[in-house]
C-alpha cells in the first residue's frame, strides 16, 4: 500500500501549523514549525506573501486534514462520500469517522506519541480490538468497543512505561492505564477534534 515517506517536519511547514507527527518533538524548541515557520523550498518565504485563492484555501485544508490523519487522497475521498451517506453534516461525520479509525483511537488514548507510531504499533499486531487481534490501522472502531494492548506485550519497555501513569483522553474515550486497555463510550463529536480546522472548505472542494 502507497504511504509518504518524506520529511514530516516538511508538512508542518507546507500547512503552516503543527500537525503533531514528530510526538514530543512537536513541543520542544526543536520543531521545524518554530525555527524555519515558512513552506519548504527555496521559495517558501515569497509564496506565504502572496494573498491565497478561494480555490488554494480549500485545498490546503484538505491536504492538512489527510496530513494530520495519515491518509492518502483515495482512502480521504472514501470517507468524504461514505459521509455523504451518512446522516448529518457532511464535514462533521468526515471528521468523526476519521477519528474512529484504530490507529488515531490508539494515539488518543495515549499508548502512541504520535498517530505514525499508533499506525505503526497497529500494523503490528500489538493491539486487539474486543479481545481480537487488529492490525488494520484504518479499522473503525464502534461504541462499546474496547481496545487492548496483547497480553504478551504488556511488560514491553514502551507499554511498561505507560503503565500506570495519567492520561487525559478526549470524552469519547476512557482508558485504564493500569491494565493498558481503553473503551469507546461515546462516538466522536465535532466539539472532540483536537485539531483546528476548516471543514466546510473540504466539502467546498469536493463540491465543485
Amino acid at each position: 500500500m502507497a504511504k509518504y515517506t518524506g520529511a514530516d517536519c516538511k508538512l508542518c511547514r507546507r500547512e503552516g501549523c503543527k500537525l503533531f507527527l514528530k510526538g514530543d518533538r512537536c513541543v520542544t524548541g526543536k520543531c521545524a514549525m518554530d525555527r524555519r515557520p515558512t513552506a519548504p523550498g527555496q521559495h517558501g518565504a515569497t509564496a506565504q506573501r502572496k494573498k491565497p485563492t478561494g480555490y488554494a484555501l480549500q485545498l490546503r485544508e484538505k491536504q492538512k486534514v489527510k496530513r494530520a490523519y495519515g491518509v492518502l487522497e483515495r482512502q480521504f475521498k472514501n470517507y468524504y462520500e461514505e459521509a455523504k451517506r451518512n446522516k448529518g453534516a457532511t464535514g462533521e461525520v468526515m471528521l468523526s469517522l476519521l477519528e474512529r479509525r484504530l490507529d488515531n483511537v490508539v494515539y488518543r488514548l495515549g499508548f502512541g506519541v504520535s498517530r505514525g507510531q499508533a499506525r505503526q504499533l497497529v500494523n503490528h499486531g500489538h493491539f486487539t480490538v474486543n479481545g481480537k487481534k487488529v492490525n488494520v490501522p484504518s479499522y473503525s472502531v464502534k461504541l462499546g468497543d474496547t481496545i487492548s494492548v496483547v497480553e504478551v506485550d504488556k511488560n514491553k519497555e514502551l507499554f511498561k512505561e505507560i503503565k500506570g501513569s495519567k492520561i487525559i483522553t478526549p470524552k469519547w474515550l476512557e482508558v485504564n492505564t493500569t491494565a493498558l486497555s481503553g473503551k469507546v463510550t461515546a462516538l466522536p463529536i465535532r466539539d472532540d477534534i483536537d485539531l483546528s480546522i476548516a471543514e466546510h472548505l473540504i466539502i467546498e472542494l469536493y463540491s465543485r
